[in-house]
């Protein structure tokens, strides 16, 4: 195992078209949940030059309106521009309505544990769980920078800071290493895109980036730029208005983006765009929460939990903890305490994070707000699964 090397991570903006896809996908999973939280959705999203595709198949009492959702989503991101917008694109939709299956239709806040247990995964999958001590959101630096920056990015642009920018951009930032430790930014990457190719000139643009979003973002950061850190904006040139219009975009095809920056595995499952009794999406919150216990409870500097879901059975088949040689106690202990103090159980994740009915009580949805910056070490939305409520039970 490496202790001294460099590590990058990037992030998009909600501008990004893969991001664009996740978020209407999600927003068309919380209009479903807000409506009927028994609902069941698998939501997909393609964009294209003028053309947005949603394929979705669904159980509900709840009539959705897709096309509507999308151009909201559309709209609200910024994409105003004739090869782009909410009103001009068009949008293709094949839907199909499931039949109702009575396994489905529980509510999870009455169940006993012996009913809990009868309800079993409907999908086959591995997730992975990851925390470490580097930030204080227990997260991999080099995302947690990427995705500050990618904010930052977003904000100034809404903010009419800089006006000028238009909604697509990516950040990347690299982070050297000595003994697993953070110790120094190499890099950071930064492209936006701008409405027009003249106004700002690439050189304006640099500067302003620069000021305006590198500079806050280091600002309270514990490892601050140096000398010798590499800064890149908008290296191979102008970047014009972006977005659907210049490249194609995908719901989940930004899992590492979604997670922890390929620092950490990731289930090859996308997390965007499926209800709640997804265990493909909801395990990798449980997993991401028994993580950071872990290391809340000082049992291990950094921890990746694996749990393995079989179709038909209600339990994960194979926990597994790997600790980095950082662990207090042996990984085997870690596994067997947080078998013992984690329920890993599908009806009984939905019911923990109470995730059928966090669309109706967030304003403006809930699933939505996970599609852009990452669906785990989020420190602007109270997230169930960010909670170190068992670091206690777990010492």
């Amino acid at each position: 195992m490496k202790k001294d090397f460099m590590f990058t991570s990037e992030s998009v903006t909600e501008g990004h078209p893969d991001k664009l896809c996740d978020q209407i996908s999600d927003a068309i999973v919380d209009h479903f949940l807000q409506r009927d939280p028994f609902s069941r959705v698998i939501a997909e999203c393609a964009v294209s030059t003028s053309i947005v595709f949603i394929a979705a198949r669904f159980s509900s009492e709840a009539n959705i309106d897709f096309s509507n959702i999308a151009r909201k989503v559309i709209n609200q991101i910024g994409y105003d521009h004739d090869s782009f917008n909410s009103k001009t694109c068009s949008i293709l939709t094949s839907l199909k309505e499931l039949p109702e299956k009575d396994l489905y239709y529980f509510d999870e806040r009455s169940l006993s544990d012996e009913e809990i247990e009868k309800i079993p995964a409907k999908n086959q999958v591995t997730v992975f769980g990851f925390a470490c001590k580097q930030t204080s959101a227990f997260m991999p630096l080099p995302i947690w920078l990427s995705h500050k920056l990618a904010r930052r990015l977003t904000a100034v642009r809404l903010q009419k800071i800089l006006p000028y920018l238009a909604p697509d951009g990516k950040t990347q930032v690299g982070v050297e290493y000595k003994d697993r430790k953070p110790f120094r930014i190499h890099s950071i990457t930064i492209v936006a895109s701008q409405n027009t190719p003249t106004d700002p000139t690439l050189a304006k643009l640099r500067e302003d980036i620069q000021e305006v979003v590198v500079k806050p973002v280091f600002h309270d950061e514990e490892i601050k730029i140096d000398s010798k850190t590499r800064i890149f904006i908008n290296p191979d040139g102008p970047f014009i208005v972006g977005g659907p219009a210049l490249h194609s975009g995908l719901t989940g095809r930004k899992n590492a983006i979604d997670t922890y920056g390929e620092y950490s595995r990731h289930s090859g499952a996308a997390l965007s765009g499926k209800d709640p009794m997804r265990i493909d999406r909801v395990g990798a919150y449980a997993a991401r929460y028994a993580a950071k216990n872990i290391v809340a409870a000082g049992l291990a500097d950094e921890c990746e939990v694996q749990l393995s879901y079989t179709i038909g059975l209600s339990r994960p088949v194979s926990i597994q903890i790997e600790t980095f040689n950082s662990g207090k106690i042996s990984d085997e202990e870690i596994a067997e305490r947080i078998k013992n103090n984690f329920d890993f159980r599908l009806a009984g994740i939905i019911k923990k994070f109470n995730l059928r009915y966090l669309p109706s009580t967030i304003k403006g949805g809930f699933y939505r707000k996970l599609a852009s910056y990452g669906h785990v070490g989020r420190m602007d939305i109270g997230l169930p699964w960010e909670l170190t409520d068992k670091a206690e039970l777990l010492k």
